[in-house]
């Protein structure tokens, strides 16, 4: 499988550490939307990251749809989902937030960063900060509650989606969410960045590091 897309965006990244997370080979094409439009519209027209292109030829588009693909591949010897119903709840609603979280950044980072000053829209910008904050101060309240498993064996697609969520939102958009304002989602994310899946995808303009996993299983060992 082939993994198209730059790991600055939580939506590819997301599935960068959870195709990791599931033993799922792939290989990864950091290639922007913008700065490498037509080189991305080769492998997908719409160009839309995360594209992800199976062994097949199906291309297929967006981090829900390709993680549900994912699990499906990786069924029933890995899941990253829980079966049971308070628990799949609670992931579920924990996910909901995350990409709430994300999408809300987004579109302030377009607004601020590549719209002209002259041209933002304030009323606009206030809405989505204000709903930005909403999702966070949501899902701190979530974790605070119910933690989150931050072990390499038992984090989940809500916890690996939190912590990109985070991590993003922090790098993009500097000083607008203290960690102090989301104590429990800032420790959880600082453990998850640990972890060797994520270690091997790093936030920024990097590709994956498919040996560092194996790299680090075989340093436990000694």
């Amino acid at each position: 499988m082939l993994l198209i897309g730059m790991l600055d965006s939580p939506y590819v990244r997301r599935v960068a550490v959870s195709l990791q997370l599931l033993g799922l080979p792939f290989e990864h094409r950091s290639l922007s939307v913008f700065r490498s439009f037509d080189e991305f519209r080769e492998y997908n027209p719409v160009v839309k990251a995360p594209t992800l292109v199976c062994d097949d030829g199906t291309v297929l588009m967006d981090s829900t749809l390709i993680l549900d693909y994912a699990e499906a591949l990786a069924a029933p010897r890995r899941s990253l989902m829980p079966t049971a119903i308070p628990e799949r709840l609670h992931a579920l609603r924990i996910i909901g937030l995350v990409l709430a979280a994300c999408e809300k950044s987004v579109q302030l980072v377009y607004e601020r960063q590549l719209r002209p000053t002259e041209k933002q829209h304030e009323p606009w910008a206030t809405r989505i900060t204000g709903q930005l904050l909403a999702a966070y101060d949501a899902l701190e309240s979530e974790i605070s509650r119910q933690p989150l498993a931050v072990e390499r064996d038992t984090i989940d697609q809500a916890g690996v989606s939190a912590a990109v969520a985070w991590q993003f939102t922090q790098q993009l958009l500097p000083g607008l969410i203290p960690p102090t304002r989301c104590p429990s989602l800032t420790r959880f994310s600082f453990i998850a960045e640990t972890l060797p899946e994520f270690l091997a995808a790093p936030h920024g303009a990097g590709v994956v590091n498919e040996k560092a996993p194996e790299e680090a299983t075989a340093q436990t060992r000694h």
